[in-house]
């Protein structure tokens, strides 16, 4: 039993990481900043593997993430700690998020880019046949013990990531910029990079969320390699603060 038990949460843990790294380089980076552009075939890998490992249909994810980015931590925030406190919106992240991703509204104005296709009615729109699919995958490779401990995992630490990317990631971490969001290293771990939203949010056009030679962007890892391979293109070579990180970062040089 110790073996099933072990052998979940690694298997748990490895989907976790490969929908947190289509999140944050496809969902997040690509599709919401267009910091990056993937080449097509690349970019419906990553579509199928959120669609298998989440359920998120993708212009629902991009609308309610740029409405953030739109209303930071003032009224309209579809998920702010400092409006709702970081324990509520750690606990009922997802129940935050379905309701704006439910708004008709929010997705006329903040994805009219992706509108609605043919496959995303006959598939990508049915989120329970996606995470069926992605279930069965597990049960085939790793037997049903194994298959659904292994979802339960996983479940468990991409919902707790992401709304500690929301909750927490806006309540405590470094700021080495002039944001209401924070730096922390074990999130941006657990997250593929998303724990360093204090730089996100300086720079929200940049496909490294690293900034600094300590930090470390799991994301940008693999960013790199599909740069290598041709198969993705960076939007800016250059880091592009937003003006309110250039004063703060002017003003820390100065001091410094």
């Amino acid at each position: 039993m110790l073996e099933i038990v072990l052998l979940a949460l690694v298997v748990g843990a490895g989907v976790s990481l490969i929908a947190n790294l289509a999140t944050t380089i496809y969902l997040h980076r690509s599709l919401s900043h267009r910091a990056l552009t993937l080449r097509r075939p690349v970019g419906e890998v990553f579509r199928f593997v959120i669609w298998i490992t989440t359920g998120i249909r993708r212009r629902q994810w991009v609308a309610v993430h740029r409405k953030h980015h739109a209303f930071t931590d003032v009224e309209g925030d579809p998920h702010s700690p400092v409006l709702n406190g970081w324990i509520k919106v750690q606990m009922m992240n997802v129940a935050m998020y379905r309701r704006e991703a439910s708004n008709p509204e929010t997705i006329a104005r903040y994805a009219k880019d992706l509108p609605q296709t043919r496959v995303d009615r006959w598939f990508y729109d049915h989120a329970l046949f996606g995470l069926a699919i992605g279930v069965l995958a597990l049960v085939l490779a790793f037997g049903w013990q194994v298959g659904l401990l292994a979802g339960f995992v996983h479940v468990n630490i991409y919902l707790g990531g992401s709304a500690a990317v929301n909750a927490i990631g806006h309540h405590f971490g470094r700021q080495p910029y002039d944001n209401t969001a924070g730096n922390l290293q074990w999130l941006a771990f657990m997250t593929a990079g998303e724990g360093l939203h204090n730089n996100h949010h300086a720079a929200p056009t940049s496909a490294k969320l690293a900034h600094r030679w300590f930090e470390i962007d799991l994301g940008w890892y693999l960013i790199k390699v599909l740069l290598w391979c041709r198969l993705a293109k960076v939007r800016l070579a250059d880091l592009r603060l937003t003006p309110a990180a250039r004063r703060s970062s002017a003003a820390a040089d100065a001091a410094a």
